[in-house]
């Protein structure tokens, strides 16, 4: 079997063990930056990975999450992210890894190459889903199971891989290669490879909340306040969309139940029955419900 570049030695790999600490820090800062520079080819596919991702958040869809081992950890990783920052339902959101999600330090990697495994994982799965399947080597078994049944159920499939040649794009609609060089530390993709599946998987989802409204002027309007960090972050977002001050800000999150984009039409003038039939009649999108509430004459 040909060796996945993920596997190959590092130009610097030769006497690392022997080198001074600083010199070790500097190959290994060295490899992570040349790791993220790789994602910069795939800002197309990217981009159309992040338009499946919306449409089925828009329509009955959810998102799944599946790998093993350190690239199931990126994309576990993303997906516990996207309720906090862009208001996603929990329901709306599955997480598959080989072996199950860890409960302590221990992680099996034999269960990796349990493909069966991946296709009974993917028997939850329905048109109108969207599996983001995510593996360095693009041949792991669990991760192929995964998107190879999604796909027979009619399921669209984003495929991420470090290797051009990756199985894993025979059954991706869309297929992401991050092509980055060896490791320093030779077959530890939690290093280099790991570090490009978490930018590209970060700019996915956020390019998704962009399409989903749920991003306003830089700020994530779709978040819901339950921690004294959110409220105070929610309330300085909705004085500052809604030109208002502090207390008034305060008062329309606590109507809110605090939810920053309801709170900002209230802000503006709008009963929280009305902002919430604004926010209904977008999809959700700030920008146009504010527009059509400044239309409505409030």
């Amino acid at each position: 079997m040909t060796l996945a570049v993920t596997e190959l030695l590092h130009p610097a790999a030769s006497g690392l063990d022997t080198l001074p600490a600083a010199a070790v820090l500097g190959h290994l800062l060295a490899a992570q930056a040349a790791a993220v520079q790789v994602v910069g080819q795939a800002l197309p596919q990217i981009e159309a990975a992040a338009v499946l991702m919306a449409d089925a958040l828009l329509g009955d869809g959810r998102l799944v999450y599946a790998g093993a081992g350190s690239s199931a950890l990126m994309a576990v990783a993303d997906g516990l992210e996207l309720g906090g920052t862009f208001g996603v339902s929990a329901d709306r959101v599955l997480l598959l890894m080989a072996g199950g999600l860890p409960v302590d330090a221990r992680m099996p990697g034999d269960t990796e190459d349990d493909a069966d495994e991946g296709t009974r994982a993917a028997q939850v799965l329905r048109a109108g889903d969207v599996v983001i399947a995510v593996t360095a080597s693009g041949r792991t078994p669990y991760a192929l199971g995964v998107a190879e049944a999604a796909q027979a159920r009619g399921a669209k499939v984003i495929g991420i891989a470090n290797a051009a040649a990756a199985k894993l794009f025979d059954h991706a609609d869309v297929a992401i290669c991050l092509a980055t060089p060896p490791e320093v530390i030779a077959g530890s993709t939690r290093m280099g490879a790991a570090t490009a599946q978490k930018v590209a998987l970060n700019m996915m989802s956020t390019l998704m909340g962009i399409k989903l409204g749920q991003v306003h002027d830089g700020m994530m309007v779709g978040l819901v306040a339950d921690n004294d960090k959110l409220r105070l972050r929610a309330a300085m977002m909705v004085a500052r969309i809604s030109s208002v001050d502090a207390g008034v800000a305060a008062r329309a999150l606590d109507q809110a139940q605090g939810a920053v984009k309801p709170a900002v039409l209230i802000a503006l003038g709008q009963a929280p029955e009305a902002a919430l039939g604004l926010l209904s009649e977008t999809k959700g999108n700030l920008r146009a419900a504010i527009a059509r509430s400044d239309k409505n004459g409030s």
